[in-house]
């Protein structure tokens, strides 16, 4: 049921409720405002559920916020340390392949020259040596003098040691330049070596870059739900407590009605029937079991109130029987909002209040209302049925309709 269809519920209600004393019995009236407390009851529970879950989702966002921003953080100076490292990268092959174009360049300038110099050198001298009687002779029959004689050899001496130096230089620089291609290429195959590690920088950045953004993501995820846990909290807190409040204080008013009832009744209620519980007598545990929660108020820190928990809380497994505390007659067995399945069974007057004990959350109930039932009967099994989180009895001694401390009226101890 949504939360506005319950409050609607409950006034129509409280709306056919009579404003003043009861002219019938009060415990019709009591009956059907226990049914809108245990409404408005549930309602606050449950609005307090989703109130605590959005509190649980509220620390959880905040706790994550800070790692999600700091892998946003590393993220992007992991995109931006890899782009550098890329763009060096590419920048270095890029000179080294340019070296590497330099230098074969160079080299295979310089072997042209030590070709053609090879050449030049080599077909001189073989003309020389075909035609060395021939060279001879001409230049003795053309020279003049001894004198110009010297100085024709002296000249062709000294063309052959010119092409000589000259192709030892470029012997030379060919070495030099061969020296020279082989270091640009171990530069271009460790440009190489540092561009495919910049490629895998790169995609490292990309991979980097994509957790970036699912990280700005989950930010912006986180806080969304911050911002809908506020506002659940908010829109529920003010309006059920208030709600609650007022069919509590309208119980209130039907326990004195009840109370005035009661006591009027003396007169005419047989006094020779022995009650079901006498004075000093202990209950029966209504089931085997652990106390999980104990009766008393509550401080919830997130609305900033105190509560009633208006039983104990006994811890056992689901489908384990649920007996009845003492002999008595059923005034209520059915649904009743966060109580779930939730029976009450009245045993008579107890120093002149009415007793009764009450038993919630079961997953099923053995009885019905006006049956009579023994001490330690069977009336219901264990569940988790209503405002409930787990396999449990919640359990209830009433005086007069008011939640006292079971635990007084129960053997042993439960602590």
């Amino acid at each position: 049921m949504r939360p506005h269809r319950a409050w609607l519920t409950l006034f129509v209600v409280l709306l056919l409720l009579p404003a003043g004393a009861a002219q019938g019995d009060p415990r019709d009236d009591k009956e059907r405002v226990d049914a809108a407390v245990a409404t408005a009851a549930s309602i606050l529970e449950g609005a307090t559920t989703r109130a605590q879950e959005a509190a649980k989702s509220l620390a959880a966002a905040n706790a994550q916020l800070p790692t999600a921003r700091e892998r946003a953080a590393v993220a992007r100076g992991e995109v931006a340390a890899a782009e550098v490292v890329a763009n060096t990268a590419r920048r270095e092959a890029e000179a080294a392949e340019k070296a590497l174009a330099d230098a074969r360049g160079r080299y295979e300038e310089s072997a042209r020259k030590v070709d053609a110099a090879r050449e030049r050198v080599g077909t001189f001298a073989e003309s020389a040596y075909k035609g060395s009687d021939l060279v001879g002779f001409n230049l003795l029959v053309n020279a003049r003098t001894p004198i110009d004689v010297a100085e024709r050899y002296g000249y062709f001496e000294r063309v052959m040691r010119t092409e000589k130096e000259a192709l030892d230089g470029f012997t030379s620089a060919r070495r030099v330049a061969k020296q020279a291609e082989n270091d640009a290429g171990l530069a271009q195959r460790r440009a190489e070596a540092a561009r495919l590690a910049a490629e895998g920088a790169l995609a490292e950045a990309r991979a980097a870059k994509a957790a970036a953004d699912a990280a700005v993501a989950e930010v912006t995820a986180l806080a969304d739900q911050r911002e809908e846990a506020l506002a659940v909290a908010e829109e529920e807190r003010d309006a059920s407590l208030a709600r609650y409040q007022e069919a509590k204080a309208e119980a209130e008013r039907i326990e004195r009605e009840l109370r005035e009832w009661e006591d009027r009744q003396k007169v005419t209620r047989p006094s020779g029937k022995a009650p079901a519980v006498r004075p000093g007598a202990r209950l029966l545990m209504p089931v085997q079991g652990w106390k999980s929660s104990d009766f008393g108020m509550r401080y919830d820190p997130y609305y900033r109130v105190w509560q009633l928990h208006a039983g104990v809380d006994l811890a056992a497994g689901g489908g384990q029987p649920i007996h009845a505390a003492a002999d008595g007659r059923v005034i209520r067995a059915g649904w009743n909002g966060g109580y779930g399945n939730y029976t009450c069974i009245s045993h008579g007057r107890y120093q002149g209040r009415g007793l009764s004990t009450c038993y919630a959350h079961q997953s099923r109930i053995l009885v019905w209302p006006g049956q009579q039932v023994r001490r330690g009967q069977v009336i219901g099994r264990v569940g988790t049925t209503g405002a409930s989180t787990g396999y449990h009895l919640h359990f209830e001694v009433r005086l007069s309709g008011t939640p006292v401390q079971p635990l007084k009226w129960l053997p042993g101890c439960l602590c």
